[in-house]
């Protein structure tokens, strides 16, 4: 059977010491733990044949597709504000798949062996993170957040020794691309002048090519990457996500969000919220995502210095005066987000001292995040404080001067407020049963239901609970 591979590598056209060419490492017995039906179907695939022998062999990386030209990419990166040289340690572009409709993805293999760049590491992964990744992208893509989405898992039939022996897997990653800040990080410190320009001209005739009008396009891609970012990460803080290793290798120029590792929902408000055990700091915590998002972005103009203008000073007066207007930026898209999960379609100057109000109220009285939404979605009650009867008036008060009715302020909520998240109980629970006992069925059940995150269904209901009281708080590791 012919599974539709359509490769046109684009990116194996830029010069080589962006990449390094190289097989994945073959694996032992691979088999086929879930593959994405309705994606397969998205990108022109053919699903039975992406189930077959030889479809799982591709997603092992024992066979390269007809077409592929398999490559591990170079980048570099700040680590929890540190630069390092980075790398795919332990992943395989095999090449950029062109869907029936001219898009244009890459598929990527993670945990396919070493690389040159795998600095120590053994290039492998383990069965429980790559399931994780599987099942909180598609959740994310669900609640229409831009994201890498997940095609496939397979096991190896090999271990992996973490703390302990963990079965070996195998993510295929789709992705509008790998470019990340870090991508143009590594061009910078180490590539020509040249080399960068032609890293940020291919960046741009791929993602961004309405480039005509721009008098400076440098400046332009700076702009409308950070307009991508604020906006996802705006969208991340609506529905409490909580990514836990923004590092500016994990920033990309699409503006998706990319690498699951320790990352979680929160559970109970607070700004404080790390689920991460390698983020001691804090560094990445929920409140603190804005502002890390800003800082990246800082990041990506300095690497872009050398071509945003030939005098360095000019250069950098032009990049201040865009990642001026982050802050900005984003607040406008997370207040526009807030709004509509308030039933607001309209602008008042003390909408965002309403919503101050009512976070500071789920804070104090540690109220669940999605659940509080949920429960004014319903039009049901979540406090029985004073404070809260206060504020509850007024937010009718404030909803009674917009020209809609009640309906259509519950349908705007209902779109904007997500029934179910993927709780990290449950996806633990679904993890669990798979690695443990080979049970698939828990995490089918889970990723059913968060397909449809805004249908408010009976069936959800049980998956809307919050997690029992626990003194043990819960940790995310990052997989390697």
């Amino acid at each position: 059977m012919n599974a539709n591979w359509n490769f046109d590598n684009s990116y194996a056209r830029l010069p080589e010491r962006f990449f390094t060419r190289m097989r994945p490492t073959s694996v032992r017995d691979p088999k086929l733990v879930v593959l994405n039906r309705s994606l397969a179907e998205e990108l022109g695939l053919n699903r039975e044949a992406l189930a077959s022998e030889e479809g799982v062999a591709v997603f092992a990386g024992n066979r390269v597709p007809e077409g592929a030209e398999p490559l591990a990419q170079a980048y570099a990166g700040h680590q929890f504000g540190y630069f390092n040289m980075l790398g795919d340690g332990r992943a395989i572009l095999l090449g950029e798949h062109v869907t029936p409709s001219g898009e244009r993805v890459d598929i990527q293999l993670k945990g396919s062996g070493r690389t040159p760049y795998s600095r120590g590491g053994d290039g492998r992964a383990a069965l429980g993170p790559m399931l994780r990744e599987y099942i909180i992208s598609e959740a994310m893509h669900a609640l229409r957040i831009p994201t890498t989405r997940s095609l496939a898992v397979v096991t190896t039939g090999e271990v992996v020794i973490r703390e302990t022996e963990l079965p070996g897997a195998i993510l295929t990653r789709v992705a509008a691309s790998h470019l990340r800040v870090g991508t143009f990080q590594y061009a910078a410190r180490f590539l020509s002048k040249e080399e960068l320009q032609q890293l940020a001209d291919y960046a741009i005739k791929r993602h961004y090519p309405d480039v005509e009008h721009a008098s400076n396009r440098y400046v332009f891609l700076l702009e409308e990457v950070m307009k991508k970012q604020a906006a996802l990460v705006a969208k991340w803080q609506l529905v409490g996500f909580i990514h836990g290793v923004m590092n500016t290798d994990n920033m990309t120029i699409s503006g998706e969000t990319i690498d699951y590792g320790p990352c979680a929902f929160m559970d109970v408000y607070d700004p404080k919220t790390v689920f991460s055990s390698i983020d001691t700091q804090g560094r990445y915590a929920y409140g603190n995502q804005p502002y890390i998002a800003g800082w990246n972005i800082a990041r990506f103009a300095e690497s872009l210095l050398p071509l945003l203008h030939d005098e360095e000073q000019k250069a950098i007066e032009l990049a201040q005066e865009v990642i001026a207007q982050f802050p900005t930026l984003y607040e406008t898209y997370w207040l526009q987000g807030m709004r509509a999960k308030l039933g607001l379609c309209t602008e008042e100057e003390e909408d965002k001292k309403l919503i101050g109000e009512l976070l500071h109220l789920m804070y104090t009285y540690q109220a669940d995040y999605t659940n509080t939404f949920r429960a004014l979605t319903l039009d049901e009650w979540n406090f029985n404080e004073k404070e809260f009867r206060d504020w509850y008036v007024r937010w009718q008060q404030r909803i009674a001067r917009q020209d809609i009715t009640k309906d259509e302020v519950h349908e705007r909520m209902r779109q904007h407020n997500p029934a179910i998240i993927p709780r990290n109980y449950r996806v633990e629970e679904a993890l669990a049963a798979a690695v443990e006992y080979g049970d698939d069925t828990v995490m089918e059940r889970l990723l059913h239901v968060l397909k449809y995150p805004y249908a408010y269904t009976k069936e959800q209901e049980e998956y809307a609970k919050p997690p029992a009281p626990s003194a043990r708080p819960y940790r995310t590791f990052c997989g390697t």
